[in-house]
């Protein structure tokens, strides 16, 4: 960079103070970083107007006395920080962090069956929804907790009329905004609407890189010229956009194309999420997980991209997640039980994580208690909270402060109980669970048309039957 060069917040980006963490803090689509001192009286004088000549003239008349020695450094949201905002010691009874993620579920209502949702099974029995005035009143209480980040997700979140009341109120609280969307029912004006009422980021969802596969999967023939028309109607507005691709058995092997697709569109990032197996993902896993063959091609894939694209300048960050059925050891599940992140569902179920009401855990609604009795006090929040539930042989590992003991839905789902060690974890006595699940991926041959679809019937149908 020369002195001479303007500098600017790369678009989505923005300069906050954030009273929770006595600090600035950076915002961006989804995610959050917390400045020192220095860092924040560079970044104040980011404007898009001045030079870093300029930049550097204005900091030496702030401070005189520091000259060269000056430093800068930021942690990521994602690295806990305590109810006052300084850093969170590490010991068995953990200092409870406020919410950084708020991620309000405000339907299941969704034109599309994606056959990995990751909503609840029974969803049809969930009729209820959180009026605009609920709604905003949870926003209230999880910005004065510390909450900085607001997903607006469902189902599709676009079949709310209230959606553009719903962001106005959340970015006048202070929220960084983001739209969860399959872009199906999104249109011009409501992306006008959206950027009048303060909406600061959109992701937008493909099944895939052709027409034909994404109808099959989507369960809706004309889904993606409805997402390509979006796509492009939001860059317009200048959004910042992420796509976001759910990877399994039936597109990884295009990931090429998904690709092409994403730097055509503009995308600034691009998630390429392989299927996490919870709700309907988990009901059609031997159908959906992809082979271990699979998975090495998809990342050597990702990394020639990476490569090609920061050679020709490209920015887009290619985000690859994989599944953790082919790891030996579990992920870390939502940065820790009540650590970071809090979800409310459509008729107000306060949870630690998106899967976990059908744990045997009773979780608070927030109809019936306060946000931040439900986050410090109540039974469901505190549940894994902490190593002291841990059972042998995570208890006594020297990698539980990494994983925290996994999953606690996978361990439910794949075990029967949620206090076992995740069985991904090769130390775990279930291990031999996913070693099965692995092999059944590898010979199975189920087509996308065998695939039990997420819809409102087969939703009833399915309970209907284990009710008899």
């Amino acid at each position: 960079m020369q002195k001479t060069s303007i500098v600017a917040f790369r678009r989505g980006y923005r300069l906050q103070w954030e009273a929770a963490q006595e600090s600035h803090v950076i915002l961006y689509p989804e995610g959050m970083a917390k400045l020192n001192e220095t860092a924040a009286a560079i970044l104040e004088l980011v404007d898009g107007r001045r030079d870093v000549a300029a930049i550097i003239a204005m900091l030496n008349e702030r401070f005189p006395e520091a000259g060269a020695s000056m430093t800068t450094s930021s942690s990521s949201c994602r690295s806990p920080v305590n109810r006052s905002g300084s850093p969170a010691v590490s010991q068995s009874k953990p200092t409870v962090n406020p919410p950084l993620w708020l991620l309000a579920e405000l339907t299941y209502r969704c034109p599309l069956q994606c056959p990995y949702c990751s909503n609840p099974l029974d969803f049809a029995r969930q009729d209820k929804e959180l009026t605009t005035e609920q709604w905003i009143e949870v926003f209230r209480q999880a910005r004065a907790m510390g909450s900085v980040q607001l997903g607006f997700s469902g189902g599709e979140p676009l079949t709310r009329k209230d959606l553009p009341e719903l962001i106005r109120a959340a970015r006048d609280l202070g929220f960084y905004t983001n739209l969860i969307t399959s872009g199906i029912g999104l249109t011009e004006s409501k992306l006008d609407a959206f950027s009048e009422a303060g909406l600061d980021h959109i992701q937008i969802s493909f099944q895939a890189s052709d027409e034909v596969l994404n109808a099959a999967l989507a369960g809706n023939k004309k889904a993606f010229q409805q997402k390509l028309a979006m796509a492009k109607a939001v860059k317009a507005r200048d959004y910042p956009m992420v796509l976001n691709f759910v990877l399994h058995r039936h597109n990884i092997d295009q990931l090429d194309k998904i690709i092409e697709l994403c730097i055509e569109l503009e995308a600034d990032d691009v998630e390429l999420a392989t299927c996490q197996f919870y709700g309907w993902a988990f009901l059609n896993r031997e159908g959906l997980l992809p082979t271990r063959e699979q998975i090495a091609r998809a990342e050597q894939v990702v990394a020639d991209y990476r490569q090609k694209m920061a050679a020709s300048g490209n920015l887009t960050n290619l985000l690859f997640v994989t599944p953790d059925y082919y790891e030996e050891r579990p992920k870390g599940c939502m940065g820790g039980w009540g650590s970071i992140f809090l979800s409310v569902t459509p008729e107000g179920t306060a949870l630690p994580c998106h899967s976990a009401r059908q744990l045997p855990v009773a979780f608070p609604s927030v109809l019936e208690q306060s946000l931040e009795s439900i986050w410090y006090d109540s039974f469901g929040f505190n549940r894994y909270r902490g190593y002291d539930w841990m059972p042998e042989p995570c208890r006594s590992c020297d990698e539980k402060e990494k994983d925290f003991g996994g999953c606690r839905c996978q361990a439910f789902m794949l075990t029967g109980s949620a206090d076992n060690a995740d069985p991904v974890c090769s130390k775990s006595p279930h291990h031999h669970k996913i070693l099965e699940a692995r092999r059944k991926a590898a010979c199975s041959d189920i087509k996308v048309s065998q695939l039990q679809f997420r819809n409102r019937t087969r939703s009833q149908l399915i309970f209907q039957t284990r009710d008899l």
